[in-house]
């Protein structure tokens, strides 16, 4: 079962339920994934019962979830009424494609006769990552990237600031969660993500990484409830003047990963900070695969694509350019 999330032609929104069919359903009810998850959590339900629910309640109604996406009004599968309250954040260095291509960023300011600290840290994510409830693993690199503000839908440009150094594609996978009342954490599903970095930044400096997160992200169209499975495989590419300028395929899952998706949890939520109820965070998992370490430069008009068919439609960004002046403090 997949969600996802749409405005109808008169802005009115309606959550979309898509089954193992293929058939995308309007769900009668909450017009939000987050209400829904909200209610769940109120009525001590697994979502996907509870969707099933109110689906035999109501007559069927239908929608052409691809010819909505065309029409730019697909939202991103979950968000928050106050962005402020929607944490935007990720891990690095857990999958065992990523160590290698952490490190040829990062390997002109290493002394070769030394590891760097990126294949440290994967080290430790190999030894010691698959940790869990009961028994926690090492604590993976983490970042935060923003609030719900630097979300951006799928299908819309990303708008790399004009001051960025460079804006290059992270295809990924993310958590989705709803913190209760009770301020336990919930995971609601799992979405395609690109959570979309400045590179060059990084390469200056890895002390560079936190400015070089700050930039917007996308994910979904879709939600997946449920497991995830084992290994997850699909496409990652880049188009330019439709045409496709770079493709590699995309692992993920945890037969893919050094660090279980429970200690990423773990090491996340571990503080109480990250546990205030009525919260959403999105959490990028890693990437394995970065189009960066290949040569390419992102230009204005290109398109980042990320396809997992099992989790229903691509995610498709393109990327532009804004102003973003420096801003002088004023002193009261």
């Amino acid at each position: 079962m997949r969600l996802s999330q749409i405005r109808t032609v008169t802005g009115e929104r309606r959550v979309i339920v898509t089954g193992q069919d293929n058939k995308a359903r309007v769900l009668p009810g909450e017009a939000t994934v987050y209400a829904l998850a909200r209610s769940a959590i109120m009525l001590g339900s697994k979502i996907d019962a509870l969707v099933q629910t109110r689906l035999s309640a109501s007559p069927e109604e239908t929608v052409d979830l691809a010819k909505v996406h065309a029409e730019g009004r697909v939202l991103a599968p979950i968000d928050h009424p106050d962005p402020a309250h929607l944490l935007v954040t990720g891990t690095g260095l857990t999958h065992l494609g990523s160590a290698e291509s952490r490190d040829k960023m990062h390997k002109d300011m290493a002394d070769p006769a030394k590891q760097t600290d990126s294949m440290k840290m994967f080290k430790k994510g190999v030894e010691g990552g698959k940790g869990g409830v009961g028994n926690v693993g090492v604590q993976p690199e983490w970042f935060y990237k923003g609030d719900g503000s630097v979300v951006v839908q799928p299908g819309a440009p990303f708008p790399s600031p004009e001051f960025a150094w460079d804006g290059g594609d992270e295809g990924e996978l993310v958590g989705a969660y709803v913190v209760a009342p009770d301020g336990t954490p919930w995971r609601v599903g799992f979405a395609l993500g690109n959570e979309f970095s400045d590179h060059v930044m990084e390469r200056e400096n890895y002390l560079y990484l936190a400015h070089s997160k700050l930039r917007a992200c996308s994910f979904g169209p879709e939600l997946l409830i449920g497991d995830l499975a084992d290994h997850v495989e699909g496409r990652a590419s880049i188009l330019r003047d439709g045409k496709t300028l770079w493709e590699k395929t995309f692992f993920s899952g945890e037969a893919n990963m050094c660090h279980s998706i429970a200690n990423l949890e773990l090491h996340h939520f571990k503080y109480p900070l990250f546990r205030r109820p009525g919260d959403i965070h999105v959490h990028y998992y890693g990437a394995a695969t970065l189009s960066c370490l290949e040569g390419i430069k992102p230009q204005v008009g290109d398109v980042f694509e990320l396809d997992v068919p099992s989790f229903g439609l691509p995610l498709r960004n393109g990327l532009s350019i804004v102003q973003a002046p420096y801003v002088a403090v004023r002193s009261l």
